[in-house]
């Protein structure tokens, strides 16, 4: 059976991902690495000839060095997480690369969410915003998104390297040991007994094929469209929230979507609603 659990090997996880994904260039799978988004990264700044052609994906079983928003460190054991990294050549004004973050978030949020159709809780895959898809209040997976100026490329053309850690197994224990909650897989897909889940493979596929989608969606007609798509996944939407900096509460209010930039507007007391920029800043939501 096809199940949450079964990380195949590396190689055959590559074999399986090519196999769905042909209009990758590339695609690898290693046991372990430092971090797939720095991999990627650190090979698109020296790709002068695109040779293999993006879209590039890379996967690792283990990572030693991986990262979350703000250069959080992010560590799993193997089999218990899901995470890859894919490039794709973009070509955006540099003041409009901010939105591929939320962009990355709701495109990966969609693939998951119908991907656990047959779940009892497919209806409570959302996405925090910028980017972190949640199982209810829990955290299944955090997104990362990082660019750089491709070498041979004009002012307005870049590398834009998105990133994926998805929890396979261990939300309960790691809800004990982090203090805070923490879903998987298995949880977001519980059925009933027999439902064929869909494992690994079929979930790295949606979720890059679905980022592939989202870039050339953002290139060809901005980020309108995802306002909506958001709406319908948005799991801040009427909450009060907290913008964070560095322990410093910034602005306080209720948070009430994204605007076609793809900043999150926060309404304060007796005020209009602000704008929020993706940086290093946190958004938490109040109980």
């Amino acid at each position: 059976m096809d199940t949450a659990s079964d990380l195949p090997a590396p190689v055959a996880m590559a074999a399986a991902l090519r196999e769905r994904l042909p209009a990758f260039g590339d695609v690898a799978w290693t046991l372990r690495t430092g971090s797939t988004n720095a991999d990627l990264l650190a090979r698109a700044r020296h790709a002068r000839d695109a040779s293999p052609p993006r879209p590039w994906l890379l996967g690792a079983h283990i990572q030693d060095a991986g990262r979350g928003r703000a250069g959080r460190p992010w560590r799993n054991r193997a089999g218990a997480a899901l995470m890859m990294s894919c490039a794709f050549d973009v070509r955006l004004p540099a003041a409009r690369l901010p939105a591929l973050s939320p962009a990355g978030g709701v495109a990966a949020c969609e693939a998951l969410r119908a991907l656990a159709a047959l779940g009892a809780r497919a209806g409570d895959i959302r996405m925090k915003w910028p980017n972190d898809v949640q199982l209810g209040p829990a955290k299944l997976a955090g997104v990362l998104v990082e660019t750089v100026r491709r070498p041979d490329g004009g002012p307005d053309e870049h590398i834009v390297v998105l990133g994926m850690g998805l929890n396979l197994l261990d939300g309960e224990s790691l809800s004990l040991d982090l203090g805070r909650e923490i879903a998987d897989w298995s949880q977001a897909c519980a059925g009933p007994d027999g439902v064929r889940r869909p494992g690994p493979p079929a979930v790295a596929a949606a979720v890059a094929q679905a980022w592939r989608q989202a870039v050339q969606e953002l290139e060809r007609a901005g980020f309108e469209g995802f306002v909506a798509r958001h709406a319908a996944l948005d799991a801040l939407a009427g909450r009060t929230v907290d913008v964070v900096d560095n322990g410093r509460v910034l602005l306080a209010g209720q948070a009430q979507g994204m605007d076609a930039q793809g900043r999150l507007l926060v309404r304060a007391a007796h005020g209009a609603a602000m704008p929020v920029c993706v940086g290093e800043i946190s958004v938490r939501a109040r109980p």
